[in-house]
């Protein structure tokens, strides 16, 4: 018979280098896979023996059912992949760590089994945890959020979360890399990354999958969302593709200076691209999206929203709410104030274009050197009298039903095309544009 690590871990003897690891898993070594008994206390007493230890807890194949684990600091905890399950029994979380620095989970996954979670409203719970990693784990069946991770440190990398009534996972006052994970069939959120109040926090949201986005809990965008960034600083949202969202795939809420790069959106319920409320500084560039309300808004200026960019962005296929009362949308960019729009390409947007400004809410808006086809009606500028500067210039703008570029007050579209030559009326300047 061949001999190997995985085989003395499981059986609970070891040699040489491994013996440590061994020893550590050897206190699981009489667990039944498979077996229908609770399991708690052999795991918990498993956890603390490695932890005290300071070895690595490997566990075998098979599925255990178990209730509440606590891990402790410096728990790490190794399975075979999707050999070792682990199956909700009831009770608080599932696994919890609260003050444990260097805590690991790796290759296994938590079957929460839709069971209630009281207290912490997660599966995976992690509070005050540095350097935590969680890689290749997957967690599902969640009657809260999938996973918390609540003023900490570290890295969530390559773990599949699907089937969570709430949030899949939700950062609070951490800083994490969010990287490489499969995300689907969320009640209310995809990644939540939130502060308690606004301030930095330079998490990084990298090449995740993101799909099947509900908004269970209803609202206005609280829910609904991909990506929501709220009052987090300094976020990198990037190289997502994000699937069949209710309403945003990537919503940033007074989250000043986040960027949403090379993101893929598609079928979005509201906005795909959103920054919103009281922010300053945004970087919305060279993302793709396919189907949505609106493609880009950058709003919210009457609540201190200012300041970006918009650019290189491939927009299409957006549709007109035509069952909302007012909130109709239809636009491929809409824009209020300190904002520049360049260089971007939209197709068949229902109401127009390019947005720029809603009544007095539009200062220092440049819309330069963007493709605009199919659309009503190619660029919208507010006419509003108490309104700011804005520049239009060098667009081609092909194929507008209804003009190429228009006034508009609080989206009632009114007079002349105003591309039909140069115009400038001392705030607003139209120049160089080509209409075909």
């Amino acid at each position: 018979m061949k001999i190997n690590r995985r085989l003395f871990v499981a059986s609970g003897i070891g040699l040489g280098l491994t013996a440590g690891a061994a020893r550590a898993a050897g206190k699981v070594a009489g667990l039944v896979a498979n077996s229908e008994a609770d399991q708690t206390g052999a795991l918990q007493a498993a956890i603390d023996d490695a932890a005290a230890r300071r070895v690595r807890l490997e566990l075998p194949a098979g599925v255990f059912r178990t209730g509440s684990l606590v891990l402790r600091p410096g728990s790490v905890v190794s399975g075979a992949g999707a050999l070792t399950v682990l199956r909700f029994i009831g009770s608080a979380a599932f696994v919890s760590a609260t003050g444990a620095a260097g805590v690991s989970l790796s290759r296994m996954s938590f079957d929460g089994g839709s069971r209630p979670v009281a207290g912490t409203g997660a599966l995976l719970a992690f509070t005050g945890c540095a350097d935590l990693e969680l890689a290749g784990v997957t967690v599902t069946a969640s009657s809260a959020n999938g996973i918390s991770i609540a003023g900490s440190n570290g890295r969530v990398t390559e773990c599949a979360i699907s089937k969570v009534a709430k949030a899949a996972l939700f950062s609070m006052d951490s800083t994490l890399l969010i990287s490489g994970n499969s995300i689907s069939q969320c009640g209310n959120n995809g990644i939540l990354v939130w502060r308690s109040k606004a301030g930095e926090d330079g998490s990084q949201v990298l090449n995740n999958a993101i799909s099947a986005v509900r908004s269970d809990d209803g609202g206005t965008g609280q829910n609904g969302n991909g990506v929501n960034v709220y009052r987090a600083g300094s976020v990198q949202v990037a190289g997502n593709r994000i699937t069949d969202c209710a309403y945003s795939a990537i919503r940033g809420n007074a989250a000043s200076n986040i960027s949403m790069t090379g993101n893929t959106c598609q079928r979005i319920g509201e906005v795909a691209l959103y920054s919103e409320f009281g922010f300053s500084g945004a970087l919305i560039a060279n993302n793709i999206v396919d189907g949505a309300a609106t493609g880009v808004s950058v709003t919210n200026f009457n609540e201190g929203g200012r300041l970006a960019v918009v650019q290189g962005n491939l927009i299409r296929n957006l549709l007109r709410r035509e069952h909302e009362p007012e909130d109709k949308r239809g636009e491929g960019i809409a824009v209020e104030a300190d904002t520049l729009v360049a260089g971007n390409t939209i197709e068949t947007a229902p109401t127009c274009g390019i947005l720029l400004g809603w009544g007095s809410y539009m200062r220092d808006v440049s819309a330069t050197g963007n493709l605009i086809r199919g659309c009503r009606v190619g660029v919208l500028v507010s006419s509003d009298t108490g309104a700011g500067a804005a520049l239009i210039s060098g667009n081609l703008i092909s194929g507008a039903r209804d003009g190429a570029i228009r006034a508009h007050d609080k989206g009632r579209v009114f007079g002349p095309d105003l591309a039909k030559g140069a115009a400038t009326t001392g705030r607003v300047t139209i120049s160089g544009n080509s209409v075909g």
